[in-house]
């Protein structure tokens, strides 16, 4: 599972080095890729074992139905490949630019899947996230979290 949080520095050609905990998570996988796309204000990076799972729910969707075709445009088009290549992936300008990816940032393990943040713009969710968290936590202690 992908987590922890660690800041790091997209150089000028995107390339972005992957801690070693979360390389370790794909090499026990047998993969050396990660599947990266758009969501929300930030990149979302999935094993591709993992993202194959999301393709095919979502294969199975009712094409005609506007919020899939919403989920498929902006979500599942995004996706790319990005292979680790010397413990590094290289994001596309065009990813970058949704996400607000400049020079500094923090990816955020959150199990199946890890999150790539601008530092300013993460530390701005985190903040949120922060003074929601009691309330949120006391919903998902109903749920037996």
């Amino acid at each position: 599972m992908f987590r922890g949080r660690s800041r790091h520095t997209l150089d000028s050609k995107g390339r972005l080095a992957i801690p070693a905990r979360f390389k370790e998570v794909l090499e026990r996988r047998g993969d050396q890729c990660l599947v990266v796309t758009n969501y929300d204000s930030c990149l979302w990076a999935f094993a591709r074992d993992d993202w194959r799972g999301i393709e095919e729910r979502a294969y199975n969707l009712p094409q005609l139905d506007r919020n899939v075709a919403t989920y498929l445009r902006y979500f599942i088009s995004g996706a790319e490949e990005c292979p680790i290549k010397q413990g590094r992936i290289t994001i596309s300008s065009y990813l970058r630019e949704i996400a607000g990816l400049e020079k500094d940032v923090v990816l955020v393990g959150e199990l199946k899947r890890f999150e790539i943040w601008d530092k300013n713009r993460w530390d701005e969710e985190f903040e949120r996230a922060r003074k929601l968290f009691p309330e949120v936590s006391q919903s998902l202690s109903e749920l037996g979290i």
